[in-house]
């Protein structure tokens, strides 16, 4: 064994690591706790958590009135919540937001009548949670007992069915299935609940085992996301040890492999993983100290030779405070030299000698001048401290590590970021500001960057702030992708505006608020509400992790005009309303804002008019009786005239017996509201 490579996603992934931390938090605030089933498949995270007082329980049926209970990052059933109420228990719920997801997959499914179907191992509990919040459903485990179900239930076939998979399940598994189900199935809804920590982890796994002799997979044996990965390394490595800690491990089977891998489940701690490669590492040590000679011990000869050896200007030197004078600090340096530092090295900065040094300290310092004829030698601490920052800056080169640093100043190409006093130039492409921004928004602030570049003779290095700032937003993103939900609030950036909506930055992703999602009011343009860089609150209505959209709502649905209006008004009750449009047909007016209610022709006054605009103006304000409301499709009719007293009937005129035409009258029938009925005139004798 030469080498070990440890897969970057191994351990912790973010439902468990957040059930861990809720569990902690827990314990410290009351005390003592139980869990409904282990908190995490790993056998020594659950007896130290058991051991600060967790208890761990297999039923609701074991709890004790009043005590506090978690639910694992696995979740469960509806009739678990309901039993743990009944018993008057404490639920701390710490199912993992993904799980979560499912769970509301599925019950949207059986709300519509869907046939569920389950991708996953039947006896695991975060499966067993899912069917407990499903209609109808079926567990498959495999692509055979898929085709052997749909086999021997055809009728099922015809049906409408909602696919879900267990988060920890293989892709590949996962899709073997659906295709099977695509051939004979013709009203699908297919939901890829994988957690994207899963495969990522499982991808990995299938790259280290491919180019490793061994690999070493860390986790519980009865974790469903651990024994997938045992099973993706099997399939390209021909040794592989399935272990839960160090002490299971076979060194002898990997001491004649060049290159071993290691990876580990997510309910694997990182002190196990460190544990484990620890181990390797002194069987590594242990080999190479094997062909290594036998240090031999120095002699006293040797020593005192030591001691007499000459020093030289440049030399790296350390040594221990002896005394300390107005003027300088004496250095004892075990050797024939005595050592000093001018007082002004420690107290450039304004701070007292005393604080700044004390006897016995040990100081590593650079030999400025030796005094063969006194046998003394000044040194520099301020050389060393600048050599060591430089050291500091080439090894953050080579090792790409990020630091920090503050903006001081801007100049021609870029601005200048003072790194433990070296300047470092950051080029205006690097800074990740937009071309046209000005530079010196970022002038006196703490910037976190990469170093690309050093030249230690000319005293010229180059960073770069964008690198750190993508590599963040990528993680960013990531977080967002394993957390996201519908209807999850968010507090966001708009970051630019279109025709249609505004997008806006929640974290290191952009989702789209659509015009008609930014406000109740009817509005043109977005501008109407937001601006480029308005901080607003959104929450999720759907998102498409495949082809990475995000749609966002911003409206208060409390704020919603219809449920104002609902909640204020009733068929039969009167409103000040306002007339805000004039048609052929009727008057639309404004009962509250956001919601139009209809005056038809007929409603607006207790006689016939020709058009609205005889009797109203835009802009009128005027009572109005509600006499029907449309729940489903939002529309409100409203009548003016119902408020109104009926219209007076016309004095009848005597003509002078000369004036007579001797023309039959024409009389109409009116109905209870005053309006002609439309049936034929009657004649009217005139005598």
């Amino acid at each position: 064994m030469k080498e070990i490579l440890v897969a970057k996603s191994a351990g912790f992934c973010f439902g468990v690591s957040r059930s861990v931390d809720m569990a902690e938090k827990l314990l410290a605030e009351q005390g003592k706790a139980c869990s409904l089933g282990p908190i995490i498949h790993n056998e020594d995270v659950v007896a130290e958590l058991e051991r600060r007082g967790l208890r761990v329980i297999s039923s609701p049926e074991e709890v004790r009135e009043g005590e506090r209970v978690m639910i694992r990052a696995h979740g469960a059933a509806p009739a678990v919540y309901e039993e743990l109420e009944r018993r008057g228990a404490l639920v701390t719920d710490a199912t993992c937001p993904k799980v979560k997801m499912i769970h509301r997959i599925v019950s949207e499914a059986a709300r519509e009548g869907r046939f569920v179907i389950v991708i996953g191992m039947r006896d695991h509990p975060e499966v067993e949670a899912i069917c407990g919040w499903c209609g109808e459903h079926v567990v498959l485990e495999n692509p055979s007992e898929t085709s052997r179900w749909m086999d021997e239930n055809p009728d099922f076939c015809d049906k409408m069915i909602t696919i879900v998979v267990q988060t920890t399940q293989t892709s590949g598994n996962f899709t073997e299935c659906c295709e099977k189900l695509k051939k004979r199935c013709t009203n699908l809804k297919i939901s890829d609940t994988i957690c994207l920590a899963t495969s990522t982890r499982q991808e990995e796994a299938k790259a280290l085992s491919s180019q490793c002799g061994a690999m070493v997979v860390i986790g519980g044996k009865h974790s469903a996301n651990s024994l997938h990965l045992a099973e993706i390394c099997s399939a390209s490595c021909p040794v592989v040890q399935f272990i839960e800690r160090s002490d299971e491990l076979d060194l002898n089977a990997l001491r004649n492999i060049d290159l071993v891998g290691v990876t580990a489940g997510a309910s694997t701690p990182a002190w196990i993983i460190k544990e484990v490669r620890n181990k390797m590492s002194d069987e590594i040590k242990i080999e190479e100290s094997a062909v290594e000679a036998v240090e031999k011990e120095q002699s006293f000869d040797e020593m005192l030779e030591e001691t007499l050896k000459p020093i030289y200007n440049g030399d790296k030197v350390s040594g221990v405070v002896v005394a300390i004078t107005a003027t300088e600090v004496s250095i004892d340096l075990g050797t024939k030299y005595s050592g000093f530092i001018p007082t002004t090295e420690f107290t450039e900065d304004g701070s007292k000698i005393e604080d700044a040094v004390k006897l016995g300290d040990v100081i590593e310092a650079i030999v400025v001048r030796v005094n063969d004829v006194e046998g003394t030698a000044q040194l520099s601490k301020k050389r060393l401290d600048a050599v060591k920052v430089w050291d500091a800056v080439e090894q953050a080169v080579e090792s790409g590590e990020i630091i920090e640093g503050v903006v001081t100043e801007t100049n021609k190409g870029g601005v200048v970021v003072s790194y433990k006093g070296v300047r470092v130039f950051v080029p205006a492409s690097q800074t990740d500001l937009p071309r046209e921004a000005d530079l010196s928004e970022l002038v006196k602030k703490t910037v976190r960057l990469k170093l690309t570049e050093v030249n230690k003779a000319r005293k010229r290095v180059v960073g770069s702030i964008r690198r750190v700032a993508q590599a963040e937003r990528r993680a960013a993103t990531e977080a967002i992708w394993n957390e996201i939900e519908v209807g999850k609030k968010y507090h966001g950036t708009v970051k630019s505006l279109t025709s249609y909506g505004a997008f806006v930055d929640i974290g290191g992703i952009d989702g789209m608020v659509h015009v008609s999602e930014l406000s109740w009011n009817r509005i043109r343009q977005p501008s109407e509400v937001v601006s480029v860089g308005d901080e607003i609150d959104v929450y999720v209505i759907s998102f498409d992790k495949e082809k990475r959209k995000i749609s966002l709502g911003h409206k208060d649905p409390e704020s919603n005009p219809w449920t104002v209006f609902t909640n204020r008004y009733a068929v039969g009750d009167v409103a000040s309303v306002t007339i805000v449009k004039l048609m052929e047909f009727g008057a639309f007016a404004t009962v509250v804002p956001g919601v139009d209610g209809l005056i038809h022709i007929s409603q607006i006054a207790n006689r016939r008019i020709d058009k609205p605009g005889d009797v109203l103006t835009v802009g009128d304000v005027v009572e109005a009786k509600i006499t029907a409301i449309d729940e489903e499709k939002h529309k409100v009719s409203l009548s003016i005239r119902a408020l109104s007293a009926p219209a007076p009937a016309a004095p009848a005129e005597e003509q002078p017996a000369e004036e007579e035409s001797g023309e039959d009258a024409m009389v109409y029938e009116l109905s209870a509201e005053g309006e002609a009925t439309g049936e034929a005139p009657v004649e009217v004798d005139e005598e």
